[in-house]
């Protein structure tokens, strides 16, 4: 239930705007669970409001207005009401959801800020090509996004509410396991999973090879250790079923539950 226009907005032209289920993440607590009244000049469209309360557009799935459905570029009028669902809503709302994409068709793919290092890794070792540069900037992974149809990944909403970016998320969690498990949910990934194809450095494809082929990379004891052995074509990383790889192994079966097995 709407709490009024607060003081400075009265005489102002507004709309309301409520936003429903995960989309209230990015509203302080106070606020949540209220209609808010914003002011605009104009004719705005609805995302150029929603995002001025704080919310990227990728995050957004449906925005009804004045109880139809309708598109983020859709203009407002005075005295609107913007209903606003996030991706995965099942409650209650005031028209139809139809089914809405999270992600580009095909093959998911990535592309993630600086600040998200670790989870790049993680998501390599799931096996998804996910494009990482801790010293690129934001024109940059924008940009990069853009080109490859990516979903941009990130802890910066101004990054997420770059007009050309489509696909993408704010990541909530802080825990790098935690974030995975977060992404994979976030985009149904879970029957996509294919531990340990990609390289973690590059996200390149790896290479079965044999123990001639990287006879003078790896310790004599590991080549008697082991019996297969993966490199990477582009930048010649090495893997094998050592203790990383167990941990790894671990760590995939206790965020993404029993079940992912290698291929």
């Amino acid at each position: 239930m709407s709490h009024g226009a607060p003081p400075a907005y009265r005489g102002t032209v507004t709309v309301d705007v409520r936003l429903h289920g995960a989309l209230e993440d990015f509203l302080s607590s106070g606020l949540r669970g209220t209609v808010l009244r914003r002011p605009i000049a104009g004719r705005p469209g609805a995302k150029d409001v929603l995002e001025a309360a704080g919310v990227p557009h990728p995050e957004v799935a449906l925005v009804a207005i004045a109880g139809r459905p309708a598109r983020l570029l859709d203009r407002l009028t005075p005295g609107d009401r913007v209903d606003a669902y996030p991706f995965g809503w099942s409650g209650p709302a005031p028209v139809a959801i139809p089914p809405v994409a999270a992600r580009p068709a095909g093959e998911a793919r990535f592309v993630l800020d600086g600040h998200l290092g670790r989870l790049a890794a993680y998501l390599r070792m799931c096996g998804f090509d996910t494009a990482y540069d801790r010293d690129a900037d934001d024109a940059k992974i924008a940009g990069l996004a853009v080109a490859e149809d990516r979903i941009l990944l990130t802890r910066d909403r101004g990054l997420l509410k770059r007009g050309a970016v489509r696909w993408g998320a704010i990541v909530r969690h802080d825990a790098p396991a935690d974030q995975l498990a977060e992404v994979v949910a976030r985009f149904g990934l879970a029957d996509e999973v294919r531990p340990f194809a990609r390289c973690l450095r590059c996200s390149a494809l790896l290479e079965d090879v044999g123990r001639e082929a990287i006879r003078d990379a790896v310790p004599a004891r590991v080549q008697r250790e082991q019996a297969t052995f993966r490199r990477c074509p582009a930048c010649g990383g090495i893997y094998w079923r050592g203790s990383h790889h167990r941990r790894m192994t671990r760590l995939l079966e206790a965020t993404l539950g029993e079940g992912p097995g290698e291929r």
